[in-house]
């Protein structure tokens, strides 16, 4: 079948230069080395960029018909591989369904094209905003976020996306003989909740709002990383703050934060915060009983984009040779005795975040690769002391975060894909179903 005759028949926007196709068939899995040789090869047949949920049906239709591969995207910001298609076929982009089809105080449904950032500003007239983004907030999408990513800043306070009320609905289109589109509702939006597409084209999301507060950054910033820690968990648990990031950089992460320049010192341990404008006294106070020094950022989006996984951006930028986990700590001891264990090949770096109703140090540290035998190991080290490692250098759903096989989730697949089409070879429960 000839994609781009068929797509300018349907009016459908079609990508076929080859370099675009390479654009919107890659991630920023180049974070990880080991991730690297094996997507940085694989490119779509085309990209079709449907803008409306007809044109996602149509296209759903043709792909079921001819038996080819579909992989959806957003603005392509994830980790792993998400969105890279691994046996070719068709990438449909999603960020042309960009309506907001129904705002109001508390909840919003919308397309999942719908710029983070863009939303955030209509939803803030009226007082509201997002619970949680993550780093790339300025050119992710809804649709992308929900199906790729997992928290993010508002996550000390709301926790992550999987928790149950963060998502309220989704409407998906079905790759079924004939095209279905089904509402899921509740839990029962679970299934494509960081699915990375596997099970369904997303064409709109309903999801809860947060009241907005006059937000305002800080960098707090400590000669011991420790105290930075011990600071970081105090405030995590300060209910009369109103927090919605708390990340903790140990040295010498803050010298690779280049906007930050001239706003902190870049050789001591560094706390990046956001809290509400009239907390600020509170702050200050917290900070000098810990032995910190309060300093005040320009805005909260500088902040914002020096965290999370932006913080592996910089990294790289000013060494290569510098790639990342994602954990989970149980204590602060955990955390001083995995730093004592790789002094040369750990720097870490702490996400306080709500999980469980307690404030936890989820991590995203920076280790210097060597060998991918050597990365193992470090994550097997951490695991054999109680760390849950949610493994980044992996484009595999379950060998990610579930470690196990989502029976659920499984039987969803099967329903609605009955014939694998979607995102092959992402999900390990579908290969190991299909050997």
């Amino acid at each position: 079948m000839n994609w781009q005759e068929w797509a300018a028949k349907q009016g459908i926007e079609a990508v076929t230069n080859p370099l675009q196709i390479a654009k919107l068939s890659q991630d920023y899995y180049h974070f990880s080395p080991v991730l690297t040789p094996i997507l940085e090869h694989k490119r779509a047949d085309i990209v079709l960029k449907p803008a409306t949920e007809e044109e996602v049906i149509a296209i759903a239709q043709a792909c079921v018909r001819e038996n080819t591969f579909l992989t959806v995207r957003g603005s392509g910001t994830g980790n792993y591989g998400q969105c890279v298609p691994l046996e070719g076929g068709v990438v449909l982009d999603t960020t042309k369904l960009q309506r907001i089809i129904h705002l109001e105080p508390g909840y919003t449904i919308v397309e999942p094209g719908v710029k983070l950032a863009q939303f955030e500003q209509q939803a803030q007239a009226i007082g509201w905003e997002w619970r949680m983004v993550p780093s790339t907030v300025r050119t992710a999408t809804i649709g992308g976020f929900i199906g790729g990513g997992s928290g993010g800043i508002g996550s000390i306070l709301y926790g992550q996306l999987r928790d149950r009320g963060n998502l309220l609905g989704a409407r998906v289109v079905t790759m079924t003989d004939p095209v279905q589109v089904i509402e899921l509702e509740g839990e029962a939006a679970q299934v494509v909740n960081h699915a990375y597409g596997v099970n369904g084209i997303i064409t709109a999301l309903t999801m809860p709002l947060a009241p907005a507060y006059p937000w305002d950054a800080y960098g707090v910033t400590f000669a011991d990383f420790d105290r930075a820690a011990q600071f970081g968990l105090a405030l995590g648990n300060c209910d009369g703050i109103i927090k919605k990031l708390i990340s903790v950089f140990d040295r010498p992460i803050p010298e690779f934060f280049t906007t930050l320049r001239g706003q902190v010192p870049p050789d001591r341990c560094l706390v990046l915060t956001i809290v509400n404008h009239n907390d600020r006294l509170a702050l200050t106070e917290l900070a000098r009983f810990w032995g910190g020094e309060l300093v005040s950022i320009d805005k909260p989006i500088t902040a914002i984009e020096c965290t999370w996984n932006h913080t592996t951006l910089h990294a790289r930028s000013s060494d290569p040779s510098l790639t990342y986990l994602q954990c989970l700590y149980p204590d602060l001891e955990t955390i001083a005795h995995l730093r004592e264990l790789f002094p040369e090949e750990l720097i870490m770096h702490l996400e306080f975040i709500r999980s469980a109703g307690k404030v936890v140090a989820a991590a995203i540290p920076l280790v210097r690769f060597t060998t991918p035998d050597r990365l193992d190991e470090i994550i097997k080290i951490h695991e054999t002391n109680g760390v849950f490692v949610a493994n980044p250098h992996t484009y595999l759903l379950e060998d990610g975060g579930m470690k196990t096989i989502d029976r659920e989730q499984l039987a969803f697949k099967q329903r609605i894909d009955p014939k694998g089409l979607m995102n092959p070879g992402k999900m390990r429960a579908w290969l190991e179903l299909n050997q």
